[in-house]
């Protein structure tokens, strides 16, 4: 298995390492995942996300060859600032989402680890005359949560005035960062590339911050479950589309009402007709009633034990004290007023259809 650069400073910290997408990587430090999961709703977390594809496009035309394979807006966006985006399949499926920022004549991407491989095979097959270089040489780590903006800002005092989704180049102690502010977490806070041979004096100096404790996978899944946050693999894939998955969203509307730009993406024949005419089913949200978590893979059913969807990602939430799950729920089942169980070993256990995120986010506007 591959190790990121602050594999020595995981073991050192007490880190449980498992495999994930190929890395040996922390589930969870001595805290505990639910103590983690705390701390980053209240102080300052530390992720270490440097298993995910960073990737730099460059060349003439660059943009808009990105925006014939991607369903949203990449010309338009502003220099400086980040978007969210999938690559989509021709039957409208999704192969991957990902984070794209505007450097100006660049375009910083960030991939997730487990389709990084497959992901750049694409973009250099698709992005005829343009240059894909990976980025192997730097880590990447996201500190989140309501303290984090002060604690980070007294490394790099730029960050400061950072708003969500903006993206910038910065220096602290003569090292390059790339910082972006968002994260998968639902609360204020950034993502840092910062070069491999700076990483473990940069996680160091955040974490001699008392309000920062490194935060693992485990709880990594359960802030982005409250905060109502896809999956790859999970909550979406190819045989989720977009409008599907209530993402859509992320489908700008220059790129899905009458225009030159309209449509023209993988899957847009099948796509954009389901703005207009609901799928047959819909990533939703649920409350479950007492404190057995459902987990996923277990079919909801209505009152007559007829199967109505299935669950994608369920745990525990820590923040409300309850169990929560995002599934596929079937939109005849969810126009009406009828009752749905998720089915756990034959018991029916009552849901409530909330609307997501199950927690408020806390990003920074301004």
């Amino acid at each position: 298995m591959k190790r990121t650069a602050l594999y020595d400073q995981h073991i050192a910290s007490g880190a449980r390492m498992v495999e994930f997408a190929g890395y040996e990587m922390p589930v969870q430090y001595p805290l505990g995942v639910m103590k983690e999961h705390l701390w980053v709703r209240e102080n300052a977390g530390l992720f270490d996300v440097s298993h995910m594809g960073q990737v730099m496009l460059r060349g003439e035309g660059v943009k808009s060859s990105l925006e014939a394979i991607l369903p949203v807006d990449v010309v338009d966006l502003a220099e400086g600032m980040q978007r969210y985006g999938m690559f989509t399949t021709d039957e409208g499926g999704i192969t991957d989402d990902l984070m794209f920022a505007n450097w100006g004549d660049d375009v910083f991407m960030v991939v997730n680890a487990a389709c990084k491989e497959q992901d750049i095979a694409y973009l250099r097959s698709s992005l005829v005359g343009c240059d894909v270089e990976v980025i192997d040489n730097r880590a990447l780590l996201a500190i989140q949560g309501p303290k984090a903006r002060e604690v980070f800002t007294r490394m790099v005092p730029d960050v400061l005035s950072m708003t969500f989704m903006q993206s910038s180049k910065l220096d602290w102690q003569g090292v390059e960062l790339w910082v972006s502010c968002s994260g998968y977490t639902g609360e204020d806070g950034y993502e840092v590339s910062v070069p491999n041979d700076h990483a473990d004096a940069f996680a160091s100096a955040l974490l001699a911050f008392t309000e920062v404790e490194w935060i693992g996978l485990g709880a990594r899944d359960s802030l982005r479950l409250e905060a109502g946050l896809c999956l790859y693999g999970h909550d979406i894939d190819t045989n989720t589309t977009p409008v599907e998955a209530s993402i859509n969203w992320a489908i700008q509307k220059v790129r899905r009402l009458d225009g030159e730009r309209a449509g023209g993406f993988p899957g847009a024949d099948i796509i954009l007709p389901q703005f207009a005419n609901k799928p047959a089913r819909k990533r939703v949200g649920y409350l479950v009633d007492g404190r057995a978590p459902v987990r996923e893979g277990v079919d909801i059913v209505d009152a007559l034990g007829n199967v109505q969807g299935v669950v994608t990602s369920g745990g525990f939430s820590p923040t409300l004290a309850q169990p929560i799950v995002m599934a596929y729920v079937s939109t005849s089942s969810l126009g009406t007023d009828q009752s749905l169980f998720a089915s756990v070993r034959g018991k029916s256990i009552p849901l409530t259809l909330t609307t997501m995120p199950f927690v408020p986010s806390r990003y920074y506007r301004g």
